[in-house]
């Protein structure tokens, strides 16, 4: 009773924190859990639009004394907000199912440069909920003495295990939460944003003159190639900007249907804030005559000096930019949302571990979570929370895949150019926007690359090495496997078929299987041979199991059923062939060892002379890295199955790898 107590204790904690179990035949399940416009506007579209709290400030920096570019910096960088966005709305109307530039890269240009893609992707996320912690904590610093300034690290490693918790809890609980501190900065910024142009109208036509001084005296000193150059180069730097535009294709999946209509008016809604809040920062900061100060952002520095006259002006300008912070917060979101998407992805096709592809009973994906969670916490405390250096990794990632997944639409349309007649408008986009992506990346690579530029080179490359590997291992256990296929898939049978019914007073082999393969068929002819005579009955048992793949709306659960019942049904058949009476029993879950334990329990009340049976892929020499990549399910199931008292027997399947 003890022990039962203490269970249900510890269940009851773990539920208070993490949330109870979601059911899998809820009828409204995916209604649920999927996202409104306006709510993936501020889960996936925060991450867009938080880039304004850094991106323009580094921009704005690299062009030094030659300010009067500002305004022009303003206007191109809202244009190229609008041209991705456009672009990226075509990636969601072509790739409903979500995974933006990973399946984009594969499917167009091949499963290599799909794992570039996707690795860069990965570290992108993780560094989207780096720099956004970082900046979150680097704002609502700016308003504490520098004496507290050595707490910036601990602070941001505690907000990021706050979000781990938040996020495995479930996606849209974590938003609904976090919600209202979108709100207050969308409020907050349209009032800073619209006070700082509307008391400056005075400021329009010596602000146009300035910008003929400028341009006059540098076309003179540095000429126009050089003012270019410098243009290119601010430009560039502040590429941090357009970071999280792709988040919406990637993020398809938790949606509302339609899908596709969503998620291009959650991409409007993004894009239009984004290029607004943007692009008015840097008029706003030429009008204002905007200079760093030490210990503050330019955004704060800009909310001082504009509310510094009102009546409480200095509440309402820490308001501004805590809610600056706040919205920090939310848009590593996006990280812990789309992160664990890509690893889902990239799991399914066998680059990633496949229990990365797993959900867990809140149905979210529970170990991509963590991981992205805990290389965040890594990098926070490997760049001490410099904004900086996080945000020049954080940029060649995302241009990376920017540049493949324009690369790759490209060649989309030109593919169609028979079926579309749009096709040459909608190559123009992304030739422009691939040219755009190209520029942004190489440059800010060649200018950065002492400065953080290597490493996010260097831990993509890891990545991308671990990833080959990973596939190779899959790869060659999957030729093992199928050999079997191969030798028993159509093992031929003589003798009269048993149609007899089971009988549960009969001594009965309860077969754990997954699909209808040669690794199942070898397990039942181990049962067979290695107890002769035996057993008289044979239950096969399978858990139909609702990972990421599978996870996307009732038709796919519903094929995913018929799937696993007609791969019991011909296992039925065989045994039947083979003189034996059988049965099969199934369960829907997202756990194989919960599923399949309660299963097997039931079965041995009803056949009490029953023996469990389960295969495992055994390995000549065992390496490290087998428990990683290949699950240890047999043993779990037989460690909880002896415990209560059933006999559990795990039969080997010898795989050469």
């Amino acid at each position: 009773m003890t022990n039962n107590g203490n269970r249900s204790t510890f269940q009851k904690i773990r539920h208070a924190i993490f949330g109870a179990p979601k059911h899998l035949h809820d009828k409204h399940l995916f209604h649920t859990m999927s996202l409104i416009p306006i709510l993936a506007w501020v889960g996936l579209g925060a991450d867009g639009l938080s880039s304004s709290a850094y991106g323009p400030e580094e921009a704005f920096k690299a062009l030094g004394s030659h300010t009067y570019l500002a305004v022009l910096l303003g206007l191109t960088t809202a244009v190229t907000v609008f041209i991705i966005s456009y672009a990226y709305s075509r990636i969601i109307e072509h790739f409903p199912h979500g995974g933006g530039g990973y399946i984009v890269a594969t499917h167009m240009l091949g499963e290599k440069a799909g794992v570039v893609s996707g690795s860069a992707l990965l570290v992108d996320y993780v560094l989207t909920i780096t720099v956004s912690i970082a900046s979150c904590v680097d704002a609502v610093f700016s308003y504490l003495p520098l004496q507290y300034h050595h707490l910036k690290v601990p602070f941001a490693c505690f907000l990021t295990f706050i979000l781990i918790i938040l996020n495995i809890r479930g996606v849209k609980e974590s938003i609904s939460v976090l919600a209202p501190i979108f709100a207050v900065f969308v409020i907050t910024h349209i009032v800073m944003l619209g006070y700082g142009v509307c008391i400056h109208t005075d400021r329009m036509v010596p602000l146009a003159g300035d910008i003929r001084t400028g341009l006059g005296h540098d076309l003179s000193t540095i000429g126009a190639f050089g003012i270019m150059m410098l243009f290119l180069r601010a430009y560039s730097l502040g590429g941090g900007t357009y970071t999280g535009i792709e988040a919406v294709s990637n993020g398809l999946q938790i949606m509302r249907e339609p899908r596709v209509q969503t998620g291009k008016r959650t991409m409007i809604y993004m894009a239009t804030s984004l290029a607004f809040t943007a692009g008015v920062l840097f008029l706003c900061y030429a009008l204002v005559g905007i200079r760093p100060v030490e210990g503050k952002t330019l955004n704060s520095v800009l909310a001082d000096g504009l509310f510094g006259a009102w009546p409480m002006g200095k509440a309402i300008a820490f308001i501004t930019i805590f809610s600056e912070g706040a919205l920090l917060l939310v848009a590593a979101q996006t990280g812990f949302v789309d992160g664990p998407r890509v690893m889902a992805n990239m799991a399914v096709d066998s680059w990633f571990p496949h229990r990365f592809a797993a959900l867990s009973e809140r149905l979210t994906m529970r170990n991509g979570v963590v991981l992205m969670g805990v290389a965040s916490i890594a990098l926070l405390l490997y760049t001490k929370g410099s904004v900086d250096a996080l945000i020049v990794m954080y940029s060649i990632n995302v241009f990376v895949t920017f540049s493949l997944s324009q690369l790759g639409m490209s060649r989309f349309f030109i593919r169609r150019r028979k079926e579309d007649p749009q096709w040459m408008r909608h190559l123009s986009v992304h030739l422009v926007g691939l040219a755009l992506c190209v520029t942004i990346l190489v440059i800010t690579t060649f200018e950065k690359f002492t400065e953080g530029g290597w490493m996010t080179l260097l831990i993509t490359s890891v990545v991308i090495g671990l990833c080959y590997l990973i596939k190779g291992h899959y790869v060659k256990v999957r030729k093992g496997i199928a050999q079997l296929d191969e030798t028993l898939l159509d093992f031929p049978t003589s003798g009269p078929v048993n149609n007899d019914p089971v009988n549960h007073n009969d001594q009965t082999a309860i077969q754990l299987v997954s699909g209808y393969s040669g690794f199942g068929v070898h397990t039942l002819l181990s049962i067979l041979t290695t107890f002769p005579k035996t057993y008289k009955n044979v239950i096969f048992v399978s858990v139909a199991v609702i990972d990421s793949g599978s996870f996307k709306g009732a038709e796919e659960m519903k094929a995913l059923e018929e799937s696993v019942r007609y791969s019991l049904q011909k296992y039925v058949d065989l045994a039947r062939r083979l003189g034996i009476a059988a049965d099969y029993r199934m369960a829907v879950g997202t756990d194989v060892l919960e599923s399949a334990t309660e299963l097997c329990h039931q079965l041995a009340e009803v056949f009490p002379r029953s023996t469990v049976f389960t295969g495992q892929l055994t390995f000549r020499l065992e390496k490290f890295y087998h428990k990683m990549l290949h699950n240890e399910t047999a043993f779990a199931i037989q460690r909880r199955l002896q415990w209560s008292g059933i006999t559990s027997v795990i039969l080997p399947i010898r795989v050469r790898v």
